[in-house]
Order: structure tokens, then sequence, then C-alpha cells
């Protein structure tokens, strides 16, 4: 099994948290069709997300299946639209750069945007743009300073850049 499938999904289906049934649905057919047809899960993922613009699993998923696919641009526009739309629903600024830290690390849609915001950094460094991956990187480091969303890892794999 490749590392995308095991990060989407082994066997019996995700529990993407609660979501409409037919958002989730959605997520695990998409899920499914990744492992054989990559544009079909695309497809299916971009009818949920224009079913369900504010269901976030949704944007997890399509950032996931493009990072992994390579097509680092459309992986960095839909995690940038994620954390926007995380940020929103948290009752954050769009901006993450005028993101304030929070104690406890929240839970739901901060959460989500603070982990988006990690990936983000990620597939700055996979496009080469180290500098605003460690701007990310940085501003991570005095949101969560103990790592919670697994900023470090990706912090350790710049600094080996």
């Amino acid at each position: 099994m490749s590392a995308a499938a095991e990060v989407l999904g082994g066997g019996d289906g995700i529990d993407f948290g609660p979501l409409p049934e037919t958002i989730d649905a959605l997520l695990q057919e998409g899920v499914v069709a990744y492992r054989h047809d990559k544009p079909a899960a695309d497809r299916v993922f971009r009818q949920a997300l224009e079913t369900a613009p504010d269901s976030l699993p949704v944007y997890y998923c399509l950032y996931k299946i493009h990072t992994y696919q390579g097509s680092l641009d459309e992986a960095k526009a839909i995690a940038e639209r994620g954390t926007r739309e995380a940020a929103r629903q948290a009752g954050w600024p769009e901006a993450w750069c005028m993101w304030t830290p929070q104690n406890p690390i929240p839970d739901g849609a901060g959460r989500f945007a603070l982990y988006t915001l990690k990936a983000l950094a990620f597939i700055y460094l996979r496009r080469g743009e180290s500098d605003g991956a460690r701007a990310i990187l940085e501003h991570l480091a005095i949101l969560d300073p103990t790592g919670t969303v697994g900023w470090p890892v990706i912090a350790d794999l710049a600094d080996g850049l």
C-alpha cells in the first residue's frame, strides 16, 4: 500500500469526524478511488468541496492527494483556502501572520487551521520556497510552542535543507 493510501485510509473507512452523511460518503468514495483512479478521487473530493465548502476534512483530502502526486501548485492553493476557511470558523483573522497564541491549543477549526498551516509549510519546502516555509514555521513556534500539531518535524526538514 502506498504512503498516500495509508494516510487516506486502509480499509474500513476513515473517521472524518461529524459530517453530513452525504459528504462523509463522498470522502469515503474519494479515498477508495484514490487507490486506483487518482483523477476520479480528485473529482469526488471537488464535488464534496462544492457541496460543502465549510467542511474542513475535504480540504485535507484534496491538499493531501495533490501533495503526494507532486501537484504542488494545486496543493498550495487548496491548503491556503482550507487555512482561510478554518480561520474563519475559528473566528481568527484570515491572514495567518495575524493569529495569536491560544492556550490551550484549540480543538476543531483552530487545530485544523494550525495543522493545515504546518502542511502549507511542508508544501512550500517541496516547492523550494524555504523562506515562505520558515516564516510559517517561525509563527507556528509562537502559536504552538510545544509542537502539538507536529510542526517541529517540518522545521527539522527545513533545517536539513
